[in-house]
């Protein structure tokens, strides 16, 4: 599996996680959806990403876009 779509991935299961916790534990964790909402824009503007160093950092392999 190459980066982006590794961090595509995480980034998907991160939100499904928040809105499980929003959902059962607190509705503050809406925050959380947000914190990566935020992330994502600002990578996609930046192609900064911290999710992809430390990926990259863990051996996956590049991909097109990181």
């Amino acid at each position: 599996m190459t980066l982006d779509r590794t961090v595509m991935m995480f980034a998907g299961f991160m939100i499904l996680l928040s809105v499980v916790l929003t959902t059962f534990v607190s509705p503050l964790w809406m925050w959380f959806t947000v914190f990566i909402a935020v992330n994502l824009i600002q990578s996609s503007i930046t192609g900064f990403c911290p999710a992809a160093k430390i990926f990259r950092k863990l051996g996956v392999k590049d991909g097109k876009a990181f």
